[in-house]
């Protein structure tokens, strides 16, 4: 893995089209499409008949796709200690692959990254209105879909409350913050939503990737499942990152929020690295090795 290079959506999937083809640890499907039809890849580190799983999601944001060149990084890891035969942090890998199974999601929002790294194009339907949203054909900073809608404010947790502040400070459709006309509006959150909603039953917990602060949310509106807080201090230790409580219009929509909500199960959004978000591709490299340890342990905690 190339640790100075932030990936965009086509070289992210020649690299897992690659992993795919060198190990048969890796097996790449998608969960729906985008609003711009790019395939939201999945893929899925395990046996299909391991009883238990996780999730990890990566990239809600376009400007944090550094957590996608993070969480490829992992998946590159893996497959190279499944082939070895070797362990990582004392785990196993050929037992891990045997005993759980691991979804990622290394990429949810491909035309948010794609508008950031390679601006709007010229062929997009719907152009002009988007660089009025942008406020500019400067894009370097945007974080919502391809039409304005934050993608971790539009799941169905506390949707209603988030619009009345909406309206209260003003927020629409732009570069961040905007809900959605209703939950799960956008394909993209519908999709993984679904996926989740499929797998309920084996899922037992998700870690969210986001930037940047160094810290660790697991609570929504106040309330933990049984087993978050233990685990939130592993998370803790395992990252060097502080555990924190959202605050403000980043308590509501999340899919944090929307899974503890929904299922009443553990869930972790990890905030990567420090700045100001697009974090620099040269805090990869930190940010994966601050990661590594809890991301193949995580599996094992339930």
């Amino acid at each position: 893995m190339d640790f100075c290079k932030e990936l965009g959506y086509e070289d992210m999937i020649k690299k897992l089209d690659d992993l795919t083809s060198r190990s048969e640890a890796v097996k790449m499907s998608y969960i729906g499409n985008s609003i711009m039809s790019r395939p939201i890849p999945l893929v899925t580190l395990g046996d299909k008949g391991a009883q238990k799983s996780v999730l990890y999601v990566s990239t809600h944001h376009a400007a944090e796709n550094v957590c996608t060149s993070a969480i490829i990084s992992f998946i590159e890891e893996y497959v190279g200690a499944y082939k070895k035969g070797g362990k990582v942090f004392g785990i196993d890998i050929f037992s891990l692959y045997k005993m759980r199974k691991i979804f990622v999601v290394p990429m949810l929002n491909p035309d948010g990254v794609e508008y950031r790294l390679n601006g709007v194009g010229e062929n997009n339907p719907i152009k002009e209105r988007v660089i009025s949203y942008n406020g500019g054909d400067d894009f370097s900073d945007w974080n919502a879909n391809a039409r304005g809608v934050d993608l971790n404010h539009n799941y169905d947790a506390y949707f209603n409350e988030y619009k009345e502040i909406e309206k209260r400070e003003g927020i629409s459709a732009g570069k961040s913050k905007y809900s959605g006309q209703s939950p799960e509006s956008e394909p993209e959150c519908a999709a993984l939503a679904n996926f989740i909603r499929y797998n309920s039953d084996d899922i037992e917990g998700i870690i969210t990737l986001h930037t940047q602060g160094e810290e660790i949310y697991y609570k929504s509106m106040g309330k933990e499942p049984e087993k978050s807080a233990h685990i939130a201090k592993l998370v803790s230790r395992m990252t060097g990152y502080r555990l924190s409580e959202a605050e403000g219009t980043a308590s509501y929509g999340g899919l944090t929020d929307w899974f503890i909500k929904e299922f009443n199960k553990p869930s972790f959004t990890i905030e990567c690295g420090k700045g100001k978000n697009p974090l620099p591709p040269s805090q990869i490299l930190d940010i994966y090795s601050s990661l590594r340890e809890i991301l193949f342990t995580f599996p094992i905690l339930f």
